[in-house]
């Protein structure tokens, strides 16, 4: 029989400390408590609304998941309260839009351009490969686009959106994440000069009528018993040893068992009773900054964004890395009224690639209309800034070697360090993935389920696996 975790402390509600709750009440265990520092439940799915009317997200999230049993709970959240889109994602490059994935539409290119790709792709493909991986993410774009693809696209691209140089990345985060290349399908592509655009797991995906992403998580917390929710209750520092933790209030509380969502980082530092490996393999994880960017706009849309989703941005003339055109989420995402229309940027931050926080919002607004996506006429109306001091868990190449000292004693003292931040694993970082990684993790406390998404993210992140579930 499996040992009662007794009484469970939940730090966060977001997607993370939601999903284990949820769990926690269908299983019918009441013995928990979640603690939020905020006001409200969400965490980075949170969503905001500015002094001007407009919605803005944190980052350009998308709903589309692996598993059934978070379409299910999402469908009770929200009821018939989803639009749905088909994902149009564009690359804009060389003062034009290419469709995303990039290898695929080459023929967009001008000649040079895609020959030059086209040939290092075919260099790669006739390079004998002996089943050795690549030493690192660098290597593997290389070896597997070719020069041409990974000087023009994927290196200055992964390094705006990592904020770290791609070879001090890993591989094994990858899974569905970095389309691989099918060599006599681009040339039939080139050959024909069509777009190509099939590709991925987020080829559909849904978005809350109202609200934003933060719509899903209020309305998940809202089905959960309210007395078993604390908000406005910051945690300031853990006793590992006497299990108890400490509110910013002075407010003491123990428990036999935690599930944490804090950034495993800042858990560490603030908890007393590891060893020093854990507290300096924690400080050694590397992680992004994400800097958001709502520009609220009055105006005409230009006809090329009039059915796009986002654009990616790989020169560095752009500040960004990605725009999303948040208003074609929703029309709620915008104030009511005619001509208004919403544009959300992102950058990363980190020691290796810093960010002029004060010029900013000002750099973006000049980029954006130099990069064709703000017309001159059109009119700013808003300008909304948001800063995550925890952007992306960065999948390092020492990332896994630092895992294996921290986790294995956070468990032997009844500590669940779990989702986004909490886990570290990139590849296993989606809403889906993480409110996922909560509702599993009390399945291995209560002895009814394993944690399939931390111990086989491959799996989860297959074809196979997402078939399985539509079946």
């Amino acid at each position: 029989m499996t040992p009662s975790p007794g009484r469970i402390l939940i730090l966060g509600a977001g997607p993370t400390g939601l999903g284990a709750a949820w769990r926690l009440q269908e299983l019918g265990y009441h013995d928990y408590q979640i603690l939020e520092r905020s006001s409200e439940a969400g965490g980075l799915a949170s969503s905001f609304v500015d002094d001007c009317g407009f919605t803005w997200d944190v980052g350009g999230h998308v709903q589309f998941s692996h598993y059934a049993y978070y379409d299910d709970v999402l469908d009770l959240a929200l009821g018939d309260a989803w639009l749905y889109h088909q994902r149009e994602s564009w690359v804009w490059m060389r003062e034009r839009f290419i469709p995303y994935p990039f290898q695929n539409n080459i023929h967009r290119l001008d000649p040079a351009d895609c020959a030059r790709a086209l040939r290092g792709m075919e260099e790669a493909a006739a390079v004998a490969r002996d089943g050795t991986r690549a030493a690192d993410f660098r290597a593997w774009i290389f070896s597997t686009f070719g020069e041409g693809i990974a000087e023009l696209f994927l290196l200055p691209y992964n390094l705006k959106v990592w904020a770290y140089p791609p070879e001090l990345l890993g591989t094994d985060w990858m899974g569905d994440r970095v389309a691989v290349p099918d060599l006599e399908r681009v040339k039939r592509n080139v050959e024909r000069g069509v777009d190509d655009v099939s590709w991925g797991p987020n080829s559909l995906f849904r978005f809350p009528r109202r609200g934003g992403t933060g719509a899903i998580w209020k309305a998940v917390a809202s089905r959960l018993p309210s007395d078993q929710m604390r908000f406005d209750a910051k945690v300031v520092s853990v006793d590992a040893a006497r299990r108890m933790v400490t509110l910013a209030d002075g407010e003491r509380l123990s428990y036999e068992t935690l599930i944490s969502a804090l950034p495993l980082d800042v858990f560490c530092a603030m908890t007393a009773g590891l060893s020093s490996a854990a507290v300096e393999a924690s400080a050694r994880l590397l992680h992004s900054t994400s800097h958001i960017i709502g520009i609220g706009l009055r105006g005409r849309q230009p006809e090329t964004l009039k059915r796009k989703c986002w654009v990616y941005f790989p020169e560095d003339a752009s500040p960004y890395y990605r725009v999303t055109v948040f208003s074609n989420y929703s029309p709620a995402n915008v104030p009511e009224g005619d001509g208004f229309w919403s544009l959300m940027a992102e950058a990363s931050e980190s020691p290796m690639k810093p960010v002029h926080q004060e010029t900013l919002v000002g750099n973006v607004v000049d980029a954006l209309r130099r990069d064709r996506l703000i017309a001159p006429e059109t009119e700013v109306v808003s300008r909304w800034y948001y800063r995550a001091s925890h952007g992306y868990p960065t999948p390092s190449r020492a990332r896994d070697q630092q895992l294996s000292i921290i986790e294995p004693e956070l468990v032997a003292r009844g500590i669940f360090s779990r989702g986004r931040f909490g886990a570290w694993r990139y590849e296993v970082s989606n809403q889906d993935h993480t409110f996922m990684q909560g509702v599993e993790a009390v399945d291995r406390l209560l002895g009814s389920g394993h944690e399939m998404t931390l111990t086989q993210p491959d799996l989860i992140n297959s074809g196979a696996f997402l078939r399985a579930k539509k079946g």
